[in-house]
């Protein structure tokens, strides 16, 4: 008996103290949890992604950039360290030229992460940071375009446009506008948005098919109309996002304002109609609710709650979508977010990656999109979690 008593002694005085080692994360916000955490998992900001050397990536800049707002938003220079820190890694020759990044290649891709080097550059002055931001800008001068001005998605996908595409570059460009004066910038910008808008709107969902070859020649674009034959969620949540995040430097008197504002409140309202009743969430095909092998996707949904969020705080929509995207991200949690035992959370059910054509080729069909790998934490759920998180102030 003794025994017994003395083992069990033992076993709660080792729980005290696993307990004590635990970090206490109680009534920290989520975007603070959500930024540690991706900050554990990846000591070096150039870890993000699941790489495994230094790479200048799209999904680097969506996270960082979440990261920098956390910084704004606490004032913790850690956070600004580890922005930096991602800049000073890839720069090179005074940011005349940034590591693995090839302009000749015309990713349009490649833009997204000199989102990241605007506040870089207001914060220091360092001008190296400007001449990235100028490297950046030259590609989409040159960028192969549509013969309506649409710019390509990348060099190996001629004459194709998709809906990932104006998210990766309108909003750097509409910062570049603004930033250093060049106001008919913002015309191309309009164009970007709403030519792909005529192209892939499909009327009768309200919602936008992934992608468009205006030359008929992909085995996905239907011969008639060049359209991808599905709707994937975070397709349509990138072309959300851009939409709320070009509004942030459009002029009030720009012409094309309206049309932007309309495309966005039509998209925002199209999209209620396909959440899951029973979570609130959005499926990785978005208009096919339920079907099998479908399922609940964690990076399109938060970008879809961002869109409603934003969209309600800068006044684009009606202030209902406030709660609503309040309403949805405690959803988000409840369904996506777990916590580790190391204190740190997780966004699970994330897509990894989806696209159309390549080697081995995309057929943009259902059964492509719901055959793609999914995992956790990846950046194009963590980013948009992070800033929708920063927005509530949660």
């Amino acid at each position: 008996m003794k025994l017994k008593f003395t083992s069990f002694l033992l076993f709660a005085l080792l729980c005290t103290q696993c307990n004590a080692n635990k970090p206490d994360t109680s009534g920290q916000k989520h975007y603070i949890r959500m930024a540690d955490s991706e900050i554990k998992r990846n000591p070096e900001s150039w870890m993000l992604d699941f790489v495994k050397a230094p790479r200048w990536n799209y999904c680097h800049g969506l996270v960082l950039q979440s990261i920098w707002q956390v910084y704004t938003q606490s004032g913790d220079r850690k956070y600004y360290d580890y922005v930096k820190s991602y800049a000073d890694t890839m720069l090179m020759d005074d940011g005349h030229q940034i590591r693995t990044y090839q302009p000749e290649k015309y990713n349009i891709d490649m833009i997204n992460s000199g989102k990241i080097l605007f506040p870089l550059y207001r914060e220091t002055g360092d001008e190296k940071y400007k001449n990235a931001i100028e490297l950046l800008r030259n590609q989409m001068r040159s960028h192969p375009r549509t013969s309506e001005g649409g710019f390509w998605h990348k060099n190996i996908y001629p004459h194709q446009m998709w809906l990932d595409g104006i998210y990766m570059a309108s909003p750097f460009l509409a910062e570049y506008a603004a930033t250093f004066n060049e106001p008919e910038l913002f015309d191309d910008i309009a164009r970007q948005i709403t030519l792909i808008a005529q192209k892939t709107y499909d009327p009768q969902t309200g919602l936008y098919y992934h992608g468009w070859d205006e030359s008929r020649e992909q085995a996905w674009a239907n011969p008639e109309t060049g359209l991808s034959p599905n709707f994937w969620s975070r397709s349509i949540g990138w072309y959300s996002m851009a939409l709320v995040d070009v509004l942030d430097y459009f002029p009030e008197n720009h012409p094309q304002r309206p049309a932007i504002l309309d495309i966005l409140t039509r998209l925002a309202a199209s999209l209620e109609k396909f959440r899951d009743p029973q979570t609130g969430m959005w499926y990785q095909v978005t208009d096919k609710l339920g079907e099998e092998g479908n399922y609940l996707e964690s990076t399109g949904s938060i970008m879809f709650i961002y869109l409603w969020v934003k969209g309600a705080q800068k006044g684009y929509l009606d202030a209902s979508y406030l709660e609503k995207g309040k309403a949805a991200c405690e959803q988000y949690i409840k369904q996506f977010i777990i916590d580790n035992p190391d204190g740190t959370i997780s966004v699970t059910k994330c897509c990894s990656v989806s696209g159309l054509g390549g080697n081995p080729y995309r057929d943009g069909s259902y059964s492509y999109y719901i055959s793609e790998p999914v995992r956790d934490n990846d950046p194009k759920a963590t980013g948009p979690f992070i800033m929708t998180s920063v927005l509530l102030k949660d």
